[in-house]
């Protein structure tokens, strides 16, 4: 389902707040928790009695009854203590932002000037999400944990002091502006997997013929291939020369 204009509004709320009345009062200034993060953590739950609440050793982003919301902006990896925690007794909806669009912006640390924004030819898709999906692999099949992918317009400003003539290259980034909603893929059990399937896929296909139709890499295809038949959407059917084959199975 795409998004509803309603939930773009209350997403452009978000930022709204966020940015010009609390995380982040100037702009670019000094950041108390970076602001795709907070935005995301406004949009999904605006009551703040319900964020940052202390859960056993860990404090989750947002806890609502036996529910929890975990918006993770960065690696997965940091998230299995927490996960193997929060699953025995609540249900886990991660949220994982996907940037589609994005507009560049550099930050002169020597005098403060931002540079012009300039966007990138590139989009984000649901697909970009398997990387670090990989990283939780062992409790994707668990029915307490859903999956929020959701795509979003932002501004990323990046510090230049990396090397090379410019200083971009291994530059860092200070944070990402979210402007705009553009869409969420909420997968809450083993079949809403199937949707990262792509509907043009032949009844048995490879690692390669899901990269060309996903517009992924191999290493990402074959994570995806690596995640579907562990959680049971796919299986090994059949050889094409040194290329395994699959097929779905539900």
């Amino acid at each position: 389902m795409p998004v509803s204009e309603y939930n773009k509004e209350l997403f452009l709320d978000a930022c709204n707040k966020i940015v010009q009345n609390g995380n982040n009062q100037n702009g670019i200034g000094t950041l108390k928790e970076k602001t795709l993060h907070a935005v995301l953590k406004n949009f999904y739950e605006p009551d703040t009695s319900r964020q940052e609440v202390k859960v056993g050793r860990f404090v989750a982003d947002i806890k609502k009854d036996n529910e929890i919301i975990e918006i993770q902006t960065r690696s997965f990896n940091n998230m299995r203590k927490k996960l193997a925690q929060f699953l025995e007794l609540y249900h886990v909806t991660i949220v994982y932002p996907i940037i589609y669009n994005k507009w560049l912006y550099w930050i002169n640390e020597e005098t403060g000037e931002i540079s012009p924004g300039r966007k990138s030819p590139k989009h984000g898709s649901f697909y970009d999400a398997f990387y670090e999906l990989y990283k939780i692999k062992p409790y994707l099949a668990s029915p307490n944990l859903d999956i929020c992918l959701t795509l979003v317009d932002a501004k990323e400003y990046r510090i230049l002091n990396g090397y090379g003539k410019d200083h971009k290259k291994g530059s860092t980034r200070y944070d990402r502006i979210p402007v705009a909603l553009v869409d969420e893929l909420c997968i809450k059990n083993q079949s809403g997997y199937l949707s990262l399937l792509p509907v043009n896929l032949p009844s048995k296909f490879s690692v390669k013929d899901y990269a060309k139709q996903a517009h992924i890499n191999n290493r990402y295809a074959q994570l995806a291939i690596n995640i579907f038949k562990y959680i049971g959407i796919i299986e090994q059917s059949g050889k094409d020369g040194r290329s395994y084959l699959y097929s779905r199975k539900i």
